[in-house]
């Protein structure tokens, strides 16, 4: 399987904060309008990729669009602007960053904070806070407020490269699974399956599985896939334990995290499917954190059947995050292969 690195770049480089995916849903729907019987929008935004099947017996996959980001909250005297996060920060990873207000127009600033140098010696020991950090666009008042406004939403400026075997870009977490998903609708374009197919492209993951929860009970799938990083800590310092999976040792099959025990049904055919196409695999605790894949276990009638797809990813809420090309890889391969075996598992308790 070739890797499409360039959609890959534009998937990964398109803004998309939480509750503002207008320009990644632009790049879905452009990528996925040929692919598909059908494809709809909720009002949240939600985009809904539909394949039917030989059964109309309901399968969900989840990818969200959006990507942590900020809001802007105030523009003091001299057009420093202050803002809210959207999504998980550590504070840290913000120093010395750079950041696209996205107003009337794109403007480029930089998270900047107190220098070390006027810092007092317990400044220095205290741990950085969000609220530490103001973002500077080298623009007086007057004009910052020419182009923006409270409520503007705000990313995180880094571009794609491949390092090794490695990708390494901000919001791999979880434009990968974006990628995923659309090149799982390339791959089963042509081809039959069992049960009717909507992937969907959600919102506001980051700030608790909102556009999950909406999706799941339009759709009310018999069986879901959530599709999403997951944290590679094979790191320095890592004890083996603590690892939860590692890069290059392929797609992850979700067992569990902290919203969802996944269906053990679901967890032993994603496992027999792998073994049976030679995918190369390695299974997922995720002790924090969670995924759509909550949302589409629970927010329907009865409940669904539900495990995920995770891709490892180090560096996790960074604009560092580094994935495998490999991995990336056995994950459209694995979910293809359920979905176009799903109806060939025993499903009884």
């Amino acid at each position: 399987m070739s890797f499409n690195i360039d959609l890959l770049k534009r998937v990964c480089e398109a803004p998309g904060a939480p509750g503002f995916e207008q320009r990644i849903r632009e790049v879905v729907l452009a990528e996925i309008k040929d692919l598909v019987d059908e494809v709809e929008l909720d009002n949240m935004g939600n985009v809904y990729a539909i394949k039917r099947g030989k059964s109309d017996k309901r399968v969900m996959v989840g990818a969200h669009m959006d990507e942590i980001g900020f809001i802007v909250t105030h523009i003091d005297d001299n057009g420093f602007i202050r803002f809210h996060t959207l999504g998980g920060f550590d504070p840290k990873t913000l120093t010395a960053q750079r950041v696209i207000i996205h107003g009337k127009e794109d403007v480029m600033g930089v998270m900047a904070s107190k220098p070390i140098h006027v810092m007092t010696a317990e400044e220095r020991t205290k741990v950085s806070k969000i609220t530490d950090y103001f973002i500077d666009t080298g623009l007086p008042k007057e004009e910052v407020e020419q182009l923006i406004k409270v409520g503007d939403p705000i990313t995180r400026e880094r571009g794609l490269i491949e390092m090794g075997n490695c990708v390494n870009c901000k919001s791999l977490d979880n434009r990968l699974a974006v990628f995923i998903l659309i090149e799982t609708l390339k791959y089963l374009k042509d081809k039959e399956i069992p049960y009717d197919f909507y992937g969907v492209f959600t919102v506001q993951e980051e700030v608790g599985i909102r556009g999950a929860n909406v999706a799941a009970m339009r759709i009310n799938p018999d069986f879901g896939f959530g599709l999403d990083t997951t944290i590679a800590y094979d790191l320095p310092g890592a004890q083996a334990h603590e690892k939860i999976t590692s890069l290059g040792e392929g797609t992850a099959i979700k067992i569990m995290d902290s919203s969802t025990i996944c269906d053990y049904r679901m967890v032993e055919f994603m496992k027999k499917t792998a073994n049976n196409h030679s995918i190369k695999w390695q299974p997922e605790i995720l002790t924090g954190g969670g995924t759509d894949t909550a949302g589409i276990q629970r927010m329907t009638e009865g409940g669904s059947i539900a495990g995920a797809v995770s891709i490892p990813t180090r560096h996790l809420h960074q604009v560092i995050e580094m994935a495998h090309k490999e991995d990336i890889t056995n994950s459209i391969e694995l979910l293809s292969k359920c979905i176009q075996e799903i109806d060939t598992h025993d499903w009884s308790f």
